[in-house]
């Protein structure tokens, strides 16, 4: 069991350390590590990336949170731990990278490499989180694209109302969007 903490860690200190850009930019190394790992399916990363965004607080701690819960099977006890410690996994990186930075920033910041660097970051950013809308958009629409397509007209339906408001309604905040969201779910699935 201490074996599979140690991994659970490990995925989420990888994407904690390596995905820049907020939590759209990991959607795509989370879908691809823990569907490798076994840990979630396809469909229950869909499910779980609406449920992290639906929840406050940050979406990379949310979905770290909710896969050591629900990706292990173990006791409920076990399964604390393993959300802790794949939370603790997805902030530890970015916790130390910060303290760094703190120290360290005015000089490296300063410098052509820093300047570089991060220019070259933006665009990888900018894919990922292209990616990741793909990825949810398609898979919400059309099913699991890869293997059978189907399509949901009632994800698309509910997709143009909040489209729509969030365009030309502008006195409805982010919050009403997605209450409006869960309403519409609620009454045309439960049709």
């Amino acid at each position: 069991m201490l074996i599979e903490l140690l991994k659970l860690f490990l995925i989420f200190f990888k994407i904690g350390l390596f995905t820049f850009g907020g939590g759209y930019a990991m959607i795509p190394l989370i879908q691809q590590d823990l569907v490798k790992h076994n840990y979630l399916t396809q469909s229950e990363i869909i499910e779980f990336i609406g449920i992290s965004e639906s929840t406050p607080g940050p979406f990379a701690v949310n979905i770290a949170t909710f896969t050591g819960f629900h990706g292990i099977d173990a006791n409920i006890w076990f399964k604390i731990l393993a959300s802790f410690v794949a939370t603790l996994g997805v902030i530890l990186p970015s916790f130390i990278i910060i303290l760094l930075i703190a120290k360290y920033s005015e000089k490296f910041l300063k410098t052509k490499q820093a300047k570089y660097i991060l220019s070259a970051i933006q665009p990888m950013v900018l894919g990922f989180i292209l990616s990741a809308f793909l990825s949810v958009t398609l898979t919400t629409i059309l099913g699991n694209y890869f293997t059978e397509i189907t399509f949901d007209y009632k994800a698309l339906i509910i997709f143009g109302v909040i489209l729509f408001l969030g365009l030309f309604v502008k006195k409805i905040p982010p919050i009403g969007l997605i209450l409006i969201s869960m309403l519409l779910g609620i009454i045309i699935y439960g049709i």
